[in-house]
């Protein structure tokens, strides 16, 4: 097999490579700006997101809702604090998505594999393997106030709302009192599930859990902590599996919402 050199030229994506080495960065590019595009529209416009018990993911969990918000919003009722306070700044809409799930786009893309990911995709540091990037000094992070620098901070707001979610989903076997299930309940329990296995095998989780422990068989408890990591490392190995399935689903279940909420489609359930 021949090996492929980097051609030592000075404009980007410069190589010797006879494949079409562009398609992947191209479709990483693709997939980013249609998942997050699509997941920006709804948190900035959160019509139906809401149909008893089911809830978005893309504005759970709700901390405020609008008094009179949209069709379908969600229920002051469901909210934690109720509406929406009257020092909300205007310029801000009153969307549950600004309060509280705006930090899971913080964690997501200052995460290890988006942030090779989208590097790749704005063809820069470098797009492929032996293919010339934009040129750039490369400081790790070592900088002062480097934004991916946060992703080890937005671990801790990522696993608080992964419970929320949870609580969520658990809370969507239960309508009006009444315990069921629905399609709408496995795809929330199937949402939190995978953003659990995206969250717990990232690398800054893995560093939390036993990162600092030279050995593990030293000192008492250290067997459980050991198969802990060991979990979370089986995790990280899929990693990017996870991380696109997490993001896909979590739109797949937000359009099911929309679906259900504004009914274009019936949900099915042992509650009717």
């Amino acid at each position: 097999m021949r090996d492929h050199v980097a051609i030592h030229v000075r404009h980007p994506r410069a190589t010797s490579r006879q494949d079409a080495w562009w398609l992947a960065p191209a479709a990483t590019a693709g997939g980013l700006f249609l998942l997050f595009g699509y997941l920006t529209f709804r948190a900035l416009h959160p019509v139906y997101v809401w149909w008893e018990p089911y809830i978005s993911p893309a504005v759970a969990p709700p901390v405020f809702t609008a008094a009179d918000g949209p069709p379908g919003s969600v229920p002051v009722a469901h909210a934690w604090f109720g509406a929406f306070p009257s020092w909300w700044p205007a310029f801000v809409p009153q969307s549950p998505a600004f309060v509280l799930p705006w930090l899971a786009i913080v964690f997501r893309v200052t995460c290890y594999y988006y942030r090779g990911a989208y590097y790749k995709a704005a063809f820069l540091t470098p797009p492929a393997c032996a293919v010339r990037g934009v040129s750039r000094r490369y400081r790790g992070e070592t900088a002062i106030l480097v934004f991916q620098n946060l992703h080890r901070y937005a671990l801790y707001a990522g696993l608080f709302l992964l419970m929320a979610l949870w609580w969520e989903a658990l809370a969507a076997f239960f309508r009006h009192g009444r315990f069921g299930v629905g399609v709408g309940t496995i795809m929330m329990i199937v949402n939190a599930a995978l953003l659990s296995s995206w969250t717990l095998g990232c690398h800054s989780w893995r560093h939390l859990i036993a990162g600092r422990r030279d050995c593990f068989s030293c000192g008492q408890g250290m067997s459980a902590r050991y198969q802990v990591w060991r979990g979370s490392s089986w995790l990280n190995e899929r990693h990017m599996l996870f991380a696109w399935c997490s993001l896909v689903w979590v739109v797949l279940t937000d359009v099911y919402v929309y679906l259900v909420s504004s009914q274009v489609v019936r949900d099915w359930n042992t509650w009717s």
